[in-house]
């Protein structure tokens, strides 16, 4: 339970709304970085444009959700399409930041995993259109997650007094995560002779590792694995082979990273006391 949950209905549902709103706005600028960082353009200058015409786009044209529904999926200005996943994107940071002040109420740890999940959403959208993890990506989550380790402990599970173990930790997820996926890659190029993993990729697995430790990269792992294994299988199933082998891994990593943020330890507690024959419970 949070300290959150025993605020005033009131107050707690206007601060829900609050963040909601805040997510889909944050959506929204996601979308312009998910943009224009790999075509090397400034995600601050100039203003919202239409890709197509460059029309400035107005107040009207950028309400999150609403603008997209109210025109259709089409610019305003020009009639050129505007791809779905503005809209996706809006509703995807809404809906991932609510449930992280429902989990982690109004705390430092709420606001730390809300920032790492946006550099997740955006790279995880790059990463399908352009095959790419940009560097201020990956290095930027590299150097975000050992800085909130020091800053905010708790994100690794520890009290404010452990700060150095925090540290120790990111560190020590950093180079596992980085490094165990750099050696699967080496050994599938090896074997394959062709790469069979991107740096971006392992750079990726190590920011994930110094954000949130070394358990959350071997659960990450187990999650990536099993979403692209399922991905795949259905992909191939619905008659889509060819697209089966072109799924970037960066998003399974994101997801994976996502979900241990939410009911990694949990789901980790669990199946380490029903491994010991328990009903749950224990840990690493």
């Amino acid at each position: 339970m949070t300290a959150a949950s025993a605020w005033p209905v009131e107050l707690w549902w206007a601060v829900t709304g609050f963040v909601a709103l805040a997510g889909l706005c944050l959506g929204s600028f996601y979308n312009v970085c998910i943009w224009r960082i790999p075509r090397d353009e400034s995600i601050v200058w100039p203003g919202s444009h239409c890709p197509g015409c460059g029309h400035a786009l107005g107040l009207w044209d950028n309400l999150p959700l609403v603008s997209w529904l109210g025109l259709r999926g089409k610019c305003r200005y020009c009639g050129g399409r505007i791809s779905p996943r503005y809209f996706w994107v809006e509703l995807l940071t809404g809906v991932l930041y609510t449930g992280l002040w429902l989990k982690w109420g109004w705390s430092w740890e709420a606001l730390a995993f809300a920032g790492f999940a946006g550099g997740l959403i955006v790279g995880s959208f790059i990463d399908f259109d352009h095959y790419i993890l940009p560097d201020r990506i990956t290095w930027g989550g590299m150097a975000f997650g050992l800085a909130v380790a020091w800053l905010v402990p708790g994100t690794h599970g520890m009290g404010p007094g452990e700060r150095w173990p925090a540290l120790a930790d990111g560190a020590i997820g950093l180079a596992v995560g980085a490094g165990l996926l750099w050696a699967v890659g080496a050994v599938g190029k090896a074997v394959l002779k062709k790469d069979a993993m991107g740096l971006g990729d392992v750079k990726l697995l190590g920011a994930i590792g110094a954000m949130l430790g070394w358990k959350a990269v071997l659960f990450t792992i187990l999650a990536s694995s099993l979403t692209g294994t399922v991905t795949g299988v259905a992909l191939m199933a619905l008659g889509k082979r060819e697209l089966s082998g072109r799924i970037p891994y960066g998003p399974h990593l994101a997801l994976g990273a996502i979900a241990w943020m939410f009911f990694g330890p949990e789901a980790v507690a669990w199946y380490w006391g029903v491994a010991q024959g328990g009903g749950g419970g224990g840990g690493w």
